[in-house]
């Protein structure tokens, strides 16, 4: 055992003088490996933040929450043409599946609307997104509270002009004082501050409760009808535990009943699950996986026969060394030892430049973009281990050719 801690830090001399006495050599040499290991860790960490950010905006919703509108989440085999054809749900719609549907926690109502400016006094917040829905989004959104609350049924069904903000838009409009109550201008019409939500952060879907306001939808409603410039959905949670496929098939029973629908006419509606939408997103993000590793790929294969290039010059040039060591003893085993170690820890000093850039990378854009890139240590484990594994095979053969050298002619060559 010693000898072998022996002949490792032996070989840790002979990386380091190599990349001391042939600096501009070796780190070309190593440049592959490190452009390998750096791209598909980048791509590995990129893909594990844009999950983490996905599983934490998604947190509080139910995966088996269903959108039921016009339009579909995903790509659809129904033509386009045809697509635009499709009716919007109606509130009407809403309200029938509220009261007839078994096994549901909540059905809300929501709409898509433009994104506007709000004001109070004399300051003015812009572009912030509205979403104007019923009651029961607070229970399938899960939002919680900084202060107040959120408007309630009653609220909902009347229209009150009632309002509850983002944190960010409470800070804007209001800093450090207390919103509640307060009135602000939208749509050109008072609303009255009842709550403000919890401080969420960047979401990775462009929009954040922060920047976000909810409102009756039924004061849209009121003021424009149900307009082709508001696009609806409503929004199922079903219970716990229940039977998807069956939950799905009664929606559309229920859905196509109150539509009057014939036996034979195809579904003018998309059920989304957002389980689906989820899985389709990870698909999107292993295809991305796949791609970055096909590319690092072709990196780490120049990065192993730069390791190989060197391995077979640092051969050459200690020629005459390896002939003395056999003369004195040493065995092809310590020779084709002595030779890997030096290549694996050349091609980990390699991956390790490239995991730093890495790191540096992801520390720049979390500060610049407010996202969280993450450096997983089972990403290091990963980057180390295939920059040790490239060492491993792209030395193979210059140790083989060393441990097999006759020490008589390998003396006299060095000479």
């Amino acid at each position: 055992m010693i000898v072998y801690l022996r002949l490792l830090k032996e070989s840790l001399s002979f990386a380091i003088n190599a990349l001391r006495n042939n600096k501009l050599r070796t780190l070309l040499s190593l440049l592959g490996v490190t452009i390998g290991i750096f791209s598909i860790i980048a791509v590995l960490a990129a893909v594990d933040s844009l999950d983490r950010k996905i599983s934490k905006d998604l947190s509080s919703l139910d995966k088996n929450t269903i959108y039921l509108m016009k339009f579909s989440f995903g790509p659809s085999e129904i033509p386009q043409w045809k697509r635009e054809q499709f009716p919007n749900v109606k509130y009407d719609e809403y309200t029938s599946l509220k009261n007839s549907l078994n096994d549901t926690q909540q059905v809300g109502y929501q709409l898509f609307v433009n994104r506007e400016s709000l004001k109070y006094d004399s300051k003015t917040v812009s572009d912030v997104n509205i979403i104007p829905a019923s009651s029961e989004i607070v229970d399938i959104e899960g939002l919680s509270f900084d202060k107040g609350r959120f408007y309630n049924e009653s609220e909902s069904n009347s229209g009150t002009p009632v309002i509850v903000l983002g944190y960010e838009i409470a800070e804007g409009l209001f800093g450090n004082s207390d919103p509640i109550g307060k009135n602000i201008r939208l749509y050109g019409q008072r609303f009255t501050v009842i709550g403000v939500i919890a401080k969420q952060g960047a979401g990775f879907f462009g929009n954040s409760n922060d920047t976000s306001v909810y409102l009756p939808a039924n004061f849209l409603r009121r003021m424009y009808g149900d307009s082709d410039s508001m696009t609806p959905v409503i929004v199922l949670k079903p219970v716990k535990g229940v039977d998807m496929d069956a939950y799905k098939a009664e929606v559309t029973q229920k859905l196509r009943t109150i539509r009057g629908m014939k036996a034979g006419d195809m579904d003018n509606f998309f059920i989304n699950v957002l389980s689906g939408f989820t899985d389709f997103i990870d698909g999107i993000l292993g295809q991305m996986n796949v791609v970055g590793w096909i590319i690092s790929g072709f990196s780490l294969l120049v990065g192993g026969f730069g390791i190989a290039n060197i391995m077979f010059v640092s051969v050459k040039e200690r020629t005459n060394l390896i002939g003395i060591q056999k003369s004195l003893g040493a065995k092809n085993r310590f020779i084709l030892f002595q030779f890997l170690f030096e290549a694996v820890i050349l091609s980990v000093i390699g991956g390790i430049i490239g995991l730093i850039m890495v790191w540096g990378i992801a520390f720049i854009l979390t500060k610049a973009l407010d996202f969280e890139f993450v450096l997983s240590l089972g990403n290091v484990i990963l980057g180390t281990s295939l920059a040790a594994i490239i060492g491993l095979i792209s030395g193979i053969l210059p140790a083989i050719s060393a441990a097999n050298l006759d020490p008589v002619e390998a003396i006299r060559t060095g000479m």
